[in-house]
C-alpha cells in the first residue's frame, strides 16, 4: 500500500503525474527535495502570479506554503496540510486540523526505480469547501499539472 493511501484514502480531486528514470528510489527522492522550486521561467511566473516566489527547493517551497511531511518511506515521500487554498493566504494548517469549510490536501513523490511520480489529492470536510474548491480548482488546476509535469521533467534531466 502506497503512503498516501494512509494519509488520504479518499479525495474529491486527484492528479497524477510520471516520468521515466533511471534512478535508485533514494537517489530519486533526494533529487525531488533538492531540485530548484521554479527550474524554468514558465514556473517562475506561475509562482510569482500566485504570490510564492520562484526561489528555493521544493522541498523548502512546501515547507514553507505550509505542507508537512506526513511519511516517508525509501520509496515514497508524503506532504500534507488541511485549508482554504482559494482564499488569499490560503489559511494553511497541519492535516490534522481540518475543520469544517477547509479541504485536506495530500501530495506524494514516488519513485521506483525506473518512474518517478507524483498524485495529488484534495477531500472537502463538507459540501461548502467542495464547491468552493471545485471552482477554485477549474482556474488553478490546468496550472498546477503543468508546474508538477516541469518539475518531474526537470528532475529527470538532472538524474541522467
Amino acid at each position: 500500500m502506497a503512503l498516501i493511501d494512509e494519509v488520504l484514502p479518499a479525495w474529491d480531486v486527484h492528479e497524477v503525474h510520471s516520468v521515466p528514470v533511471r534512478a535508485r528510489p533514494e537517489r530519486a527522492l533526494a533529487a525531488v527535495l533538492a531540485a530548484p522550486v521554479a527550474p524554468d521561467p514558465v514556473v517562475r511566473v506561475l509562482f510569482r502570479l500566485r504570490g510564492l516566489g520562484g526561489r528555493g527547493t521544493i522541498g523548502g517551497s512546501l515547507a514553507r506554503i505550509g505542507l508537512r511531511e506526513l511519511a516517508r518511506s525509501e520509496t515514497e515521500i508524503v506532504f500534507g496540510a488541511s485549508g482554504t487554498p482559494w482564499r488569499p493566504g490560503g489559511g494553511i494548517h497541519p492535516l490534522a486540523e481540518a475543520g469544517p469549510g477547509t479541504v485536506r490536501i495530500a501530495t506524494n513523490f514516488h519513485a521506483d526505480g525506473e518512474r518517478l511520480s507524483t498524485e495529488t489529492r484534495v477531500a472537502a470536510v463538507d459540501d461548502g469547501a467542495r464547491r468552493a474548491f471545485a471552482r477554485y480548482w477549474r482556474v488553478v488546476g490546468p496550472f498546477s499539472a503543468l508546474i508538477r509535469r516541469r518539475w518531474l521533467a526537470a528532475i529527470a534531466r538532472e538524474l541522467r
